[in-house]
């Protein structure tokens, strides 16, 4: 742990001195004052203790929107230092993204989902997949049984889903047949963690039972009024190539096009398909990959895989180890099912956990922010819109291929097999989500394709994963494609990496400096850690 703080400190103390720097202190700091103003506003007006997404409140927030950009495009960054360049145009990117939703996306009018509150379970990413509503019930915070603050505050963040959900059919004007018709999920889901959450709250809080019991009734009237206007919804529900493209280059801050994505998605797609029927030629000879078949043997599996990835990590010298690393995977290690109602997940985790450990580097992303926040005050809390994407999903999926490269399954050959499978198909569902965007398929197509092009048939059509995954990704464009492309981003920061270091270049040194830049795209990281500014004026960001 103190090789780490002492590493910590050396790279990131540069761009804190930086930013006090007397002669940029007034500019840089009205950016940070201008950030928490614009936070506040993001969240919108409040009507009847509820988020108000009426069209008198959206038109006042769009003309708000536009004051902001007014004032942000009025501050001169010509003087100041790389990070807080950057800074500058994450801020500019979130007031992109709320420009994109009233221009475009549109949530609140084409997503009954967007409406949805309740949330039982902590997201592996900054901040919850996809778009969320300014007054979210984060149940997952929430620790059983509650004690009197815990009930008062619980029963006050309800109070909101009644009046929010009254509007609703007011404002669900939309046509957007797929994205109208997937959100009964999530308003069924919100339903049953209602109830629930009754059965752990008890009846001891009587305010807090009538706020429950309000919200459940509020909710089963919604989802009943969804399901009766669904079968009128007829229009597409993607953003079309245009918009998407739009939404790449100034929110997510991604060199890409829609052009683009398809291009990295279908050569990786048939990459990992090669690459997997490779490797079930070199172990034809050996038994089949079968896994744990109980409780017991999955909970051990689990707990072997965890410490064996860490302890390969630390005496390989990948990255610098910390001791909040095993336990943060500890805690994901989830339970025995049994085959049938194994998911694409799960059947990884119950045949060769280690290799999804991998991708859990997110758990160590959120365990490290938590106790050392980035010192930029843009970047210590996670950005809007999900413009960490290409850092977040990225580096988690490159880290599945890099670590089969760095000889973690070299003693379980199998288990390789996996590796490509699970790169398989975040290829194939992010290339379905790409034609869903563009509205060249629907939702229905688009989960066929994932499952069709899925190796192996790990993918279920009848589970609900596969439903969600689509669904998450046709209500926030570049989402689906960001692990490949985000992968593909951090490979290439990894190669320049080492081609300008030269022999100075070490494994270790480019993980944990990588670390040190907060949750942002990977173009701006690229930037700031080795000088790189082409894609960023591709891209049309203030660099000068």
């Amino acid at each position: 742990m103190t090789a780490w703080r002492t590493i910590t400190r050396a790279l990131i103390l540069p761009m804190v001195v930086a930013a006090a720097a007397p002669a940029l202190a007034s500019d840089y700091a009205e950016l940070a004052g201008l950030q928490t103003e614009w936070r506040a506003f993001q969240k919108g007006p409040v009507r009847d203790g509820a988020p108000d997404y009426s069209p008198a409140a959206l038109a006042t927030q769009a003309a708000g929107l536009k004051r902001f950009q007014q004032r942000l495009a009025a501050l001169d960054i010509a003087g100041w230092s790389v990070a807080q360049k950057i800074d500058y145009n994450l801020v500019r990117a979130e007031m992109n993204g709320l420009d994109f939703d009233v221009r475009v996306a549109r949530p609140w009018q084409r997503d009954p989902a967007w409406y949805v509150s309740i949330w039982s379970a902590q997201s592996d990413t900054p901040a919850h997949e996809g778009p969320v509503h300014a007054m979210p019930v984060e149940l997952w915070t929430y620790q059983f049984p509650l004690s009197p603050a815990a009930s008062a505050k619980l029963t006050r963040e309800l109070a909101h889903v009644p009046p929010l959900l009254a509007a609703a059919p007011r404002q669900l004007t939309g046509n957007a047949r797929d994205l109208w018709t997937a959100s009964v999920r999530n308003i069924a889901e919100q339903r049953a963690a209602l109830a629930d959450l009754a059965t752990r709250a008890g009846t001891g809080d009587l305010a807090l039972t009538a706020a429950i019991a309000a919200a459940t009734r509020a909710t089963t009237d919604f989802e009943a009024w969804v399901k009766a206007e669904a079968p009128k919804k007829t229009g597409p529900s993607g953003v079309g190539k245009e918009h998407y493209s739009w939404f790449l280059r100034n929110v997510q801050l991604s060199p890409n096009s829609w052009d683009d994505e398809v291009a990295i998605l279908s050569r990786e797609l048939a990459r990992s398909h090669a690459a997997l029927r490779l490797e079930e030629h070199r172990n034809r000879d050996l038994p089949p990959l079968v896994g744990a078949s109980s409780p017991a043997e999955y909970d051990a599996l689990q707990r072997r895989s965890v410490v064996k990835f860490v302890d390969f990590l630390d005496k390989q010298q990948i990255l610098t180890t910390a001791d909040y690393m095993v336990p943060a995977l500890m805690a994901q290690i989830g339970t025995y099912k049994p085959p049938a109602e194994q998911d694409f997940f799960q059947i990884v985790r119950t045949r060769a956990p280690l290799t999804l450990f991998t991708h859990f580097y997110h758990w160590f992303d959120l365990a490290r922010e938590a106790r050392t926040p980035n010192p930029s005050p843009i970047r210590s809390q996670p950005l809007l819109y999900n413009i960490w994407l290409s850092r977040a999903e990225g580096q988690a999926t490159a880290f599945e291929e890099a670590m089969l490269h760095a000889g973690l399954f070299d003693d379980d050959r199998r288990a390789r097999e996996i590796v490509w499978i699970m790169q398989a198909q975040r290829a194939a569902r992010g290339l379905a989500s790409l034609y869903a965007q563009a509205n060249m398929i629907d939702l229905a197509a688009a989960m066929k394709m994932q499952v069709d092009r899925t190796p192996n048939g790990f993918m279920s059509a009848d589970l609900p994963l596969l439903a969600f995954e689509q669904q998450t990704y046709l209500r926030l464009p570049g989402y689906g494609p960001s692990y490949i492309t985000g992968k593909a981003m951090v490979d290439k920061l990894f190669a320049e990496t080492a081609e300008a270091r030269g022999t100075k270049f070490r494994v270790r040194d480019f993980y944990d400096e990588l670390n040190t830049y907060g949750m942002i795209p990977v173009p701006l990281i690229r930037w700031q850690m080795i000088g790189k500014d082409d894609e960023a004026n591709a891209m049309g960001l203030r660099t000068k």
